[in-house]
């Protein structure tokens, strides 16, 4: 699979467990000038679910991945432009690194040149994910900065995703993760609301993803968010 995030801004996870603001449709998700959609949650999410929003989305033009949580849900359909895998580095178990992975290269026939890993550091230890992963979150920036580099230059990762889901994170943390970095992507996740914080985690990660704004706003708040990451990269939204 190609490097295509290289090139990404913005990306928009949407839960396929959660329902979109009243009135709006994939159509509109679509249309908000996110660079791809990322189809993925914690909680609940079965293959139905991830097939329901990517029949929704697959007619428009927009990159779409599925990011699965564990190999019961991965979906096999030709309007996904791949897969992005989180493995947890900072997991209290091993089947959030290789374990869960181990079981779906058993059981499935992975498509490998669709198939990439995130190499994921959970930082809200009240979060859905920190909760299932055990994720050890209490980190400092050099702690931070160190699994990023284990993620690059030990692990072959090229994709690392702070994720702080739920609340807005530390930005000194996003920034050494960003600096500790080479050629790998830094994705960032958690508390993006509108505009501002667009912008100024757009100032330290590579990529700014934004989840729950999606469900509990709206359209039109992603959009802002879009803009705000675009213009921290000094880019305009494409028409």
């Amino acid at each position: 699979m190609s490097n295509a995030w290289r090139n990404w801004d913005h990306v928009l996870k949407v839960d396929p467990d959660k329902s979109l603001v009243d009135g709006e449709t994939f159509e509109d998700v679509c249309r908000t000038g996110t660079d791809a959609i990322e189809v993925g949650g914690t909680l609940d999410v079965t293959s139905e679910k991830m097939e329901r929003v990517i029949d929704a989305c697959r007619k428009h033009d927009v990159p779409l991945y599925q990011e699965p949580s564990n190999p019961a849900v991965v979906v096999d359909d030709e309007a996904l432009d791949g897969y992005l895998v989180p493995i947890v580095l900072n997991a209290g178990g091993v089947s959030w690194i290789t374990g869960a992975h181990k079981e779906w290269v058993r059981i499935d026939d992975v498509n490998w040149e669709k198939t990439t890993t995130e190499a994921y550091i959970v930082l809200n230890p009240e979060s859905s994910v920190a909760e299932l992963t055990d994720a050890q979150c209490e980190q400092t920036p050099e702690d931070v900065a160190a699994y990023a580099t284990v993620a690059e230059r030990m692990l072959g990762q090229d994709i690392v995703y702070v994720e702080y889901s739920g609340t807005y994170g530390d930005p000194d943390v996003v920034g050494a993760a960003h600096d500790a970095l080479d050629e790998a992507t830094l994705f960032y996740g958690g508390g993006i609301g509108g505009y501002d914080a667009a912008y100024e985690m757009g100032e330290r990660a590579d990529v700014v993803v934004v989840g729950d704004l999606l469900h509990d706003e709206g359209c039109d708040a992603v959009r802002e968010t879009v803009e705000g990451v675009k213009d921290a990269h000094g880019k305009t939204i494409d028409a």
